[in-house]
């Protein structure tokens, strides 16, 4: 016979609360209710600002209520919203301003105190007339052009400050709009030779293939098409390569709506899957690479092989002419932009070097017009070539750089599935606007954030939060875009759309945290500035006291001057770091290793303390049966019960059980009358008797007697377990603790990094004494527990405000504004592709020791690039006065161009060689 079950009744209640603004309050505010005595079934409403649940009122006042509400950051009265705000500091300015036109016509009026409160405001007066604004850079090839941009931008009047993210081509300005307009701002941009868009605007710009056009009047009916479209600002269609290229205003017009428009006009239009614009950057720069090799290699057996014949140097002037106006042009383009604008980068030192070696090469070739003397064409061609190798590895980290915040917007869901009068319609996500209701069945994606309006489930939350257990959701619940629902169906309002998605929201996070550039993408541009100077006054005064002092030969004089100007030639100054990069990444590549970016090399030597993500990185990221506990049968039976009524669950919790089970080869029965209770646990029949496998909610409502189960409960609880009772029959037969147990080289590796004399520290979203266990058990530092997502980035903050060179070890989407802010982003092989885009080392295998062989090798590849930098500038310190001539009294000799020329291959060829020893370096990192 079944033991009855009997359900408590309780009274209902719905409170509004004021201040939510995303899930993690919603969360926070159902864990204050759910922690007060006598709360059951508490929902909080994110969309509506209110939590209704039950309560037994001989527990708990509401007077408690509020105050608990209180104490969590919130409100239960209604708080001003940002235009009423506003519309108050209007009206305080309209006071402000009647009162100076009052003071300018000498009339003595009196006017009413109108004061915003400070709680509201944060100050007095509003006064402050800055703004911020974010624009879209195209154009950029190197870390060069954004230092060029930011000096530009930032000498404007009205600029505040200027800061480039080459990884993203953004442009963040602080600015006074009433001293400098967008438009100018584009203008000085496209001065300084780039191109720009407003990133803030609601404008777009997209490039997307054709199929179907036969001739050059398909292209031109599809343009025509499309300029005659609304809220569409530009249309070209190339009919070469089968591309439209479309400016348009996106609160007018979407791209499905683009894509509709040219369906129209009878063609078709094919979604951009290809390479993304940072590999076709890669592409380029190897194709250019490729052909200045091609043509430039030759050169050197036609210089020392063949006789100087006038065909061999009419060939060799022909050859370098290709590379050097073709291969070389860039480098002139950019040296034209940089000394427009006052500055001096790499390009100019290119541009010299290559002119100086090929114009001196061509007035030689042409002795009857000019003067005789050697040719070093291939010192031109050559440099061209080493510092196009050197272009095409910056393209490459810089698409690795620019792909991390288009991936967070990747996460989200393509498709929704709308609901309208009672029908279901396939739509592009893009397409669903806020109010609309989506249905989302299990296994999908949530495409949209929103709120539960019918349905209950388990969303799996690990892409935002990094935590492996779904979060039990029902009526009222929010929910977030690119989530995926587990179980239920559900049916979702949308509330956020766009740039105001959570999602969103994470991405301008990172752009924001990565906009502070480390001061080494600086130190070659820092020595340019000095250097380029400095080598072409050195150059015009060899001339000068050769001719005019010592009355040398003007042939003579322009020799030592030319020569001056090509041993100076900055291509090992231009390899050094990139060649180390390169082997060193290799390196590290092949141990499971990557360093993305030069950044990461000058900060890593000087780290002081390392942060640690929890679930994941610290742990295996999924739960597993720790401890079982039985009441009067064996352990193994008590787990067969539990199984079976676990068995239908998906929840990772239950699957975990289950796994132990058949781990153990248990046969597991079938239950009755299953069902699962959002937020309990489970409860069905096992054997003809109710069997409840839950937490002390599901108990208390069930009414059944645990208090037998309560101490070996709490000692597992408190060893920070997530612990369930089991009761069949109306008794309690056991307890069952499941813990996310640690990776298997956590320990040996914070212990390593401990041993490097780092501060170790903690940040997790998980509860405190689980957070201090875990901790404790791997010898960590430091513990920063129950922490919001948006709230990791301040505990960076935090350590680097006190002066310490801070990094973070991460895996999930919540961890990649931390991993950006952070000195060093180190992001777990194993996570999101997003952690692994924006950290600046990524953990291939997934080894937590990595994090320590990383930073010895990363100190080792700085240590070359330091040894690389070194002997290129003390090459240049002895070259230089040598090719000068300060030996030509004692020798009477004058360095030859040529041996100038080749001295400064040797130079580049020592930087490489140098570089290469690194490789040795490797089989070190496996101790």
């Amino acid at each position: 016979m079944e033991t009855p079950v009997r359900e408590v009744t309780r009274e209902q209640i719905e409170i509004l609360v004021y201040g939510m603004t995303c899930e993690h309050c919603v969360r926070r505010v159902t864990k204050t209710l759910e922690g007060l005595p006598g709360t059951l079934d508490v929902r909080v409403s994110l969309a509506d600002s209110k939590a209704s649940f039950s309560y037994d009122s001989s527990q708990v006042s509401r007077g408690q209520m509020d105050a608990a509400i209180a104490e969590a950051g919130y409100s239960t009265e209604p708080i001003p919203s940002e235009d009423e705000i506003s519309e108050v500091e209007a009206k305080v300015q309209a006071e402000q301003s009647s009162v100076q036109q009052s003071a300018q016509n000498g009339a003595a009026s009196a006017v009413g105190s109108l004061v915003l409160p400070s709680e509201i405001t944060g100050q007095a007066t509003p006064t402050d007339s800055d703004a911020k604004r974010q624009f879209k850079v195209s154009g950029m090839t190197c870390a060069n052009c954004a230092l060029t941009i930011e000096k530009g931008v930032g000498k404007m009047p009205g600029v505040k400050s200027a800061t480039v993210n080459f990884a993203s081509e953004k442009l963040n300005l602080e600015l006074d709009p009433s001293v400098v307009s967008e438009a100018e701002i584009l203008a000085k941009i496209k001065d300084l030779g780039y191109g720009a868009q407003s990133a803030d605007g609601e404008g777009g710009k997209q490039q997307f293939k054709v199929s179907g056009m036969t001739c050059a009047n398909c292209a031109l009916t599809i343009e025509k098409k499309l300029k005659k479209t609304p809220g569409v600002n530009l249309a070209s269609v190339n009919f070469a390569n089968e591309t439209v290229t479309v400016e348009y205003d996106s609160k007018v017009l979407n791209l499905n709506g683009i894509f509709e428009q040219v369906r129209d006009a009878g063609y078709i239009p094919i979604e951009n899957q290809g390479e993304p614009e940072e590999d076709r950057t890669a592409i380029k720069q190897r194709n250019w690479l490729v052909f200045s090799a091609v043509v430039s290699l030759p050169l050197i057996p036609i210089m020392y092989l063949l006789p100087m014949t006038k065909p061999v140097l009419y060939t060799m002037f022909v050859l370098a002419t290709i590379v050097q106006f073709t291969a070389g042009w860039t480098f002139y383009r950019g040296a034209y932009h940089a000394l427009k604008n006052k500055s001096a980068n790499m390009d100019v030192l290119v541009a010299m070097g290559i002119t100086a070696a090929y114009g001196y090469s061509v007035l030689t070739t042409f002795p009857e017009i000019f003067f005789s003397g050697p040719t070093f064409y291939d010192a031109s061609a050559v440099l061209i070539t080493f510092v196009r190798f050197g272009k095409y590895l910056e393209a490459k980290a810089k698409g690795r750089a620019g792909q991390a915040l288009k991936r967070l917007l990747e996460l989200q869901a393509d498709k929704a599935r709308l609901f309208v009068n009672g029908e279901e319609k396939d739509v592009a996500a893009s397409e669903v606007k806020i109010g609309d209701i989506v249905v989302v069945k299990p296994g999908e994606k949530i495409p949209v954030d929103g709120e539960i309006i019918e349905g209950e489930t388990s969303i799996d939350e690990s892409m935002l939060t990094g935590e492996s257990i779904p979060v039990e959701k029902g009526q009222g619940a929010a929910v977030i875009g690119a989530t995926i629902n587990k179980s239920g169906s559900i049916k979702v309002k949308t509330t956020k759309t766009g740039k105001d998605t959570v999602l969103s929201g994470i991405v301008k996070m990172v752009e924001e945290a990565q906009g502070v550039k480390p001061q080494i993408q600086r130190f070659a541009d820092t020595i340019s500035n000095y250097f380029v100077p400095t080598v072409v006054s050195l150059s015009v005064i060899t001339f000068l006291v050769w001719y005019f002092a010592i009355q040398q030969t003007f042939v003579f004089a322009f020799t030592a001057a030319i020569a001056v100007l090509v041993i100076a030639c900055p291509c090992a100054l231009g390899l050094a770091t990139p060649t180390a990069i390169m082997v060193g990444s290799g390196v590290g590549l092949n141990r499971g290793i990557l360093f993305k970016s030069a950044a990461v090399l000058e900060s890593i030597s000087g780290l002081q303390a390392i942060g640690f993500d929890k679930t994941g990185t610290l742990t295996k990221g999924t739960p597993e049966v720790t401890d079982i506990v039985a009441y009067g049968m064996e352990e193994s039976e008590l787990l067969k019960i539990a199984a079976a009524g676990e068995n239908p669950s998906i929840h990772p919790l239950a699957q975990a059980v289950v796994a132990c089970a058949r781990k153990e080869e248990l046969a597991l029965e079938e239950v009755k009358d299953y069902r699962e209770e959002s937020g309990y646990g489970v409860v069905c029949a096992y054997q003809g008797e109710p069997l409840l496998i839950g937490n002390i909610k599901l108990m208390q409502k069930y009414e059944v007697d645990v208090r037998a189960l309560e101490k070996d409960f709490q000692r597992l609880t408190e060893a920070g377990k997530t612990t369930m009772y089991i009761t069949l029959a109306g008794n309690g037969i056991g307890i069952i603790a499941l813990a996310d147990v640690l990776k298997d080289s956590t320990k040996k590796a914070v212990r390593r990094l401990n041993e490097l004399g780092l501060k170790t520290f903690m940040i997790t979203g998980d509860n405190q004494k689980v957070a201090n266990v875990v901790a404790q058990e791997v010898g960590i530092d430091e513990v920063a527990a129950e922490v919001l997502p948006q709230d990791k980035i301040n505990i960076i903050r935090k350590y680097q405000e006190q002066g310490l060179k801070v990094a973070m070890v991460g895996d999930g989407i919540n961890d990649a504004p931390a991993l950006a802010q952070a000195d060093i982003g180190i992001a777990i092989g194993s996570g999101t592709d997003v952690a692994k885009e924006t950290g600046d080392v990524i953990l291939v295998r997934n080894d937590l020791l990595d994090v320590e062989r990383a930073i010895r090798l990363g100190r080792k590849t700085l240590n070359k690039i330091k040894q690389n930098l070194f002997w290129a500038l003390i090459y240049n310190a002895i070259g230089i006065p040598v090719a000068a001539g300060v030996f030509y009294p004692l020798t009477g000799e004058l360095l030859p161009p040529e041996w100038a020329g080749l001295a400064m291959a040797f130079s580049s060829v020592s930087v490489v060689t140098n570089s290469l020893l690194l490789r040795g370096y490797g089989k070190k990192l496996l101790d």
